[in-house]
This record gives structure tokens, C-alpha cells and sequence, in this order.
């Protein structure tokens, strides 16, 4: 245990100083969630009409800050792909390291970025109308939620890198996956309009529950959210229970992936 993380802060360093050498990455990972906060905020902020007469700007910055995190399944899966065929994963398997500190390296790299991304888009948030209701506990309290399962998704991301091992794979695989869990759920629209079948889809969706925990931390959820379907009644438990399921699961499939990948180098 000692090893793995002497071995994963060691990695988690040098990603970050690759990154103060290359800033214009940040500009990639950076440039969408403004852009996102941005459209929804303004563009569609003056049509929408959320339950409650809550403001549509308070509404929607959970469900941005949500489809960030989902992104970082696809962050990390190019980043792993991007160590695989530049040899790097070769000179890891050289060196007496810890297996599961290349991948904690990378997801928690991965994990700083989302950070940061947070950081941008609450100051732009906060421009467009966006405030936090609650104390600043809650708010860390959302915050902390989302991270939990931006580590998770890193997690998966890194798995399908290791099992596809294609950019174009990835890229393609990553928007069929992102897209339905982002707008098939309470991230963006009030569930309320939709056809019962569809909303039943939305309510168990794993994304709508975090992104309604989130909306209740920060104060920001409206008096008609809470759904009839069980996640929907219990959305903190379950985002945290949702999270931890889904790490326990991946990060074993994780190691045993890139092991086989090095193996293959």
C-alpha cells in the first residue's frame, strides 16, 4: 500500500507538470463546460420554464457540472490510449512500480481537471445568476458527490481505453454513452413534461439522482423533483451508493486490463 501511493503521488506529479509545460490542453478540457454554461444559461435560460418559478440558471448548472464529470470517461480513455502508443506504458512495466499506480496516476490527474473545470464554470455561473442557497458544507457536499463519481467514470473510461485501444473507438463509443445518460435525464429539463414511459426511463436513469442530490446540496431544487420512482426519493444515499458501486467494479477490471495490455507491449 505504501508503494502504490509513493508510486501514484509520484505519477500524479509528473502529469501535472507535463500539463504547466503543455497549458493549451486546458483550453480543450476547459472550452466546452464554458461554452455549455454559456448557451444553456442564456440562450435557452429565456425559454424554459421551470416548476416552482425557480430561475432556470439555478436549475441547470447541476446538470452542466454532471455532464462534465460524464466527460471524463472519455478524458481518461484518451489519455490512456495516448500512453499506450507512445510507449510509455513500456517504461512503466520496466520499473518496479506499483500496476494499479499508473491508473491512479492518471484517473486522479484526470480528477484535478475536473477541479478545475469546476472552479471556471462557477465563476461563470455565478456571472449568468447562479447562486448556491445552502451553507458552504452542502455546497462542498455537492461538490465532494460529483467528484465521487467523476473518479468512477475516470475509472471506466480507463477500462474502455485499455479494452479498445482507438481514438475513433472511443470517441464514437464515448458519445453513445454520454448523450443518452446527459439528456435522458432531469440534468437539463424538468421531468415533469415528459410521457410517464419516458420519465419512468429519466427517473431511473443513475444521472438523475446525482444531479437532483447535487440541486438539493446546493439549494437549488425545486419543490416538485423528488419523482415517485425510489432513486429519485432518496437521491444522496443513492448517488453515493451509485458511485462506489460502480468503482468497486471497474478499478479491479481496470488493473486486470492494463496488466494484459502491458503484457501485450
Amino acid at each position: 500500500m505504501t508503494e502504490t501511493i509513493t508510486n501514484s503521488c509520484a505519477l500524479i506529479g509528473r502529469h501535472i507538470r507535463h500539463l504547466t509545460r503543455t497549458p493549451e490542453q486546458l483550453l480543450s478540457i476547459t472550452l466546452m463546460p464554458v461554452v455549455f454554461v454559456l448557451v444553456f444559461g442564456y440562450l435557452f435560460g429565456s425559454a424554459m420554464q421551470v416548476p416552482g418559478g425557480q430561475s432556470y440558471q439555478d436549475y441547470i448548472m447541476a446538470g452542466i457540472f454532471v455532464q462534465v464529470v460524464l466527460g471524463n470517461m472519455t478524458l481518461s480513455s484518451l489519455g490512456v490510449i495516448s500512453d499506450l502508443d507512445n510507449g510509455l506504458m513500456d517504461r512503466f512495466r520496466s520499473l518496479p512500480m506499483s500496476r494499479s499506480a499508473v491508473l491512479i496516476g492518471r484517473t486522479t490527474h484526470d480528477l484535478i481537471l475536473t477541479v478545475w473545470c469546476f472552479i471556471l464554470m462557477s465563476g461563470i455561473g455565478y456571472l449568468i445568476g447562479w447562486r448556491v442557497h445552502e451553507g458552504v458544507w452542502s455546497m462542498l457536499g455537492g461538490f465532494g458527490l460529483m467528484l465521487l463519481l467523476g473518479f468512477a467514470t475516470s475509472w471506466a473510461g480507463a477500462l474502455l481505453g485499455l479494452t479498445l485501444r482507438s481514438a475513433e473507438a472511443v470517441n464514437a463509443l464515448g458519445a453513445v454513452i454520454v448523450m443518452p445518460l446527459s439528456f435522458l435525464s432531469n440534468a437539463f429539463i424538468p421531468l415533469d413534461g415528459l410521457p410517464g414511459w419516458m420519465r419512468a426511463i429519466a427517473e431511473w436513469n443513475p444521472v438523475s439522482p446525482v444531479v437532483l442530490a447535487c440541486r438539493k446540496l446546493f439549494g437549488n431544487a425545486t419543490p416538485d423533483t423528488a419523482g415517485h420512482a425510489f432513486p429519485m426519493q432518496y437521491p444522496i444515499p443513492m448517488a453515493v451508493i451509485l458511485s462506489v458501486a460502480m468503482l468497486a467494479v471497474v478499478v479491479p477490471l481496470t488493473i486486470r486490463a492494463y496488466e494484459r495490455a502491458a503484457t501485450k507491449q
